[in-house]
């Protein structure tokens, strides 16, 4: 059985935001690792369609960013929308019965399975479905934007926690 992580860059207060802190290299390597060891993804329509920059190379692509394309290529994506027509190359446009689809990807698959998007993370932190919390927490402060918990979450229970790359403290939470 497959386990459901959902695993995303914060702000000291809470927000995520991709365009307001990029991860310094050793970061960077370790989000390359981790993409390397999931079994797929399942991914919000706002945060595919951040990701999709990955799909073709750029020529300004340093060597770093040519392997986090490819390793992130390489494994299944399922997109969650009820707005978008299509999805790119190894991807899988999700519909409908959320729960039911995802009961079964967790049932069927082995490894684990990142959840890309705050608010899918919240439909699915209500279902019961995510079985670890992963907050690499940065030392940025915004102010204001989309928090990393979008809804009320069960109570948690930390199982870890540890420096990852230049700046970031991961706090690994289960559900109590």
């Amino acid at each position: 059985m497959a386990k459901l992580v959902f695993a995303m860059n914060q702000s000291l207060d809470g927000y995520v935001d991709h365009e307001k802190f990029a991860p310094g290299p050793a970061l960077f390597r370790h989000w390359i690792e981790y993409e390397r060891e999931l079994t797929g993804s399942v991914y919000g329509r706002r945060i595919y369609e951040i990701m999709r920059y990955w799909d073709e190379d750029l020529a300004e692509w340093d060597a770093d960013e040519r392997e986090f394309a490819a390793v992130w290529r390489r494994h299944p994506k399922w997109v969650v929308s009820g707005s978008l027509k299509s999805v790119g190359p190894n991807a899988t446009l999700v519909r409908d019965e959320l729960e039911a689809f995802v009961r079964g990807l967790k049932a069927n698959a082995e490894g684990e399975i990142a959840v890309a998007g705050p608010q899918l993370a919240g439909s699915l932190t209500e279902l019961g479905l995510i079985d670890e919390y992963r907050l690499y927490v940065r030392p940025f402060v915004l102010g204001r934007g989309t928090p990393y918990f979008a809804r009320a979450r069960p109570p948690l229970r930390l199982i870890a926690a540890d420096r990852v790359g230049e700046d970031a403290v991961r706090l690994t939470y289960v559900p109590a």
